[in-house]
């Protein structure tokens, strides 16, 4: 659902502070300090969505002691199940996506548990920008201490949600962290955003060096599901070595990236 226009006019200053911490090691405080000073969000979590079905959680700031476990849980595989999937997707294109207002009975019972009891969130507002293939999904979340988002809170969200999706799109696209830049190119760029969840990781430390055996214990798995995902990763990219994944990767650090 796209909004016909912002309820009010934010001033020029009130996001000029996250537009000035695009692609400084800040940004995520920066961004959840003007998020609570102008509309009271308590919590901030970014996913970088692609047409593949890749997802990774990319920002992660605010009260939640685990909106890390929650980032991890929806990009591994509850984004398959968010009610607003079909909405985000519908609406790709150039301009800001506004979702529609949260719902406990949008969500099945698992996933309402997990994200919404375990965790004491009780209220969320969230936006959307389309950058070429990649869906950058913004989330504004409430827990119990504050309760719900009043109506001018809202109003504000929705009012500042289009310069706020933007810089966080252009924060992402301009980040120059290793772990980062590899984190958006398998969740946002074919034919890495092709891999599976699991697939995707085991080749991200591939490219950070590790050895089989140090993935095999970073991720809880055994030697032989580490080269049986490893395997299975080469084939779905067509290469059958080591390089030829540096050279894809390398191919889509060259390619163009722009902001819509």
């Amino acid at each position: 659902m796209r909004p016909n226009g912002p309820a009010s006019s934010p001033a020029v200053g009130d996001v000029t502070s996250t537009v000035l911490a695009i692609g400084r090691p800040d940004f995520p405080k920066v961004l959840i300090d003007t998020l609570r000073s102008q509309a009271g969000v308590g919590h901030c979590m970014v996913f970088a969505l692609s047409r593949a079905g890749a997802a990774s959680c990319l920002l992660d700031a605010g009260n939640i002691p685990i909106g890390g476990d929650l980032g991890a849980a929806y990009a591994g595989q509850f984004h398959q199940s968010d009610p607003n999937r079909d909405v985000l997707f519908e609406g790709e294109g150039s301009a800001p996506i506004m979702l529609p207002a949260f719902a406990p009975r949008m969500y099945d019972a698992r996933y309402r548990k997990i994200f919404f009891g375990d965790s004491g969130i009780v209220d969320k507002c969230a936006t959307a920008i389309w950058t070429g293939d990649t869906c950058f999904y913004v989330n504004f979340y409430r827990v119990k201490a504050q309760g719900r988002f009043g109506d001018a809170e809202r109003q504000r969200l929705q009012a500042i949600a289009p310069a706020i999706g933007a810089s966080v799109a252009r924060h992402f696209q301009q980040t120059s962290t290793p772990d980062q830049t590899l984190a958006a190119l398998f969740a946002t760029r074919a034919p890495l955003a092709t891999l599976t969840p699991r697939e995707q990781e085991v080749c991200r430390r591939i490219l950070a060096g590790f050895s089989s055996e140090a993935i095999s214990q970073a991720l809880g798995i055994s030697l032989h599901s580490t080269l049986t995902y490893r395997k299975r990763a080469y084939q779905r990219l067509g290469i059958s070595s080591q390089n030829e994944l540096f050279s894809i990767v390398l191919g889509l650090l060259a390619g163009p990236c722009r902001l819509n």
